[in-house]
């Protein structure tokens, strides 16, 4: 329903129950709870900015939550997509974890990592990296992205990074442009997680 929205922010709060920005557009305040890295980036209110966000929908009432880069918002959505992780939960990962961190994790199977996060115990780390490398691992809609790399770089590394980008929603053109701008720049030996990191900032944007 939502993308993202463009405007002021207002207001910023943080307490046990959470971190809360609002963003005004036309009038209109919209109060989302975003993870407390981002409430921390807004230094100060009545900054201009855009909030890409995801409308919750449940029994009793509906609410946004927020997200200052668009790859923290598709990597909420995965989440989230798993069962037993609902919306604290997902925004609880993100606050400990960067987004191309927590796919790194997906993608070595490393749950133990997962564990570091509040609330997230043995079994739900396995749980989503059970659940989650399956959806990420696993998008072949398209052939691969062909792009001239080292042959260091032209590894399973770089078709792991593809796959994942491809499953967050990114076109195959997007990923080749990236790609080619951020692999020239890492080391020949870049693992999945490294050039994850650094095509998201430029992909972001």
């Amino acid at each position: 329903m939502y993308d993202y929205i463009k405007g002021i922010f207002t207001s910023k709060s943080s307490s046990s129950k959470g971190s809360f920005l609002t963003v005004e557009n036309n009038g209109v305040g919209y109060l989302a709870e975003v993870t407390s890295r981002d409430c921390a980036e807004i230094e100060k209110t009545g900054e201009e900015g855009k909030l890409y966000v995801v409308l919750i929908h449940r029994e009793d009432k509906m609410s946004l939550c927020g997200f200052l880069r668009k790859e923290d918002r598709d990597i909420f959505s995965i989440l989230t997509s798993v069962s037993g992780v609902g919306s604290k939960m997902a925004l609880t990962l993100l606050d400990k974890f960067e987004s191309s961190e927590l796919i790194g994790f997906v993608i070595a199977g490393n749950y133990k990592e997962l564990t570091r996060a509040k609330g997230v115990g043995p079994k739900l780390a396995q749980k989503i990296i059970l659940e989650l490398k399956d959806k990420l691992m696993n998008y072949n809609n398209t052939a691969p992205v062909e792009v001239h790399t080292s042959s260091a770089q032209n590894s399973q590394d770089m078709e792991d990074a593809r796959m994942v980008l491809m499953s967050l929603g990114y076109e195959c053109d997007e990923i080749k442009t990236a790609f080619s701008k951020v692999l020239p720049a890492l080391m020949e030996n870049a693992s999945a997680e490294d050039i994850l990191k650094e095509s998201l900032k430029i992909l972001s944007v």
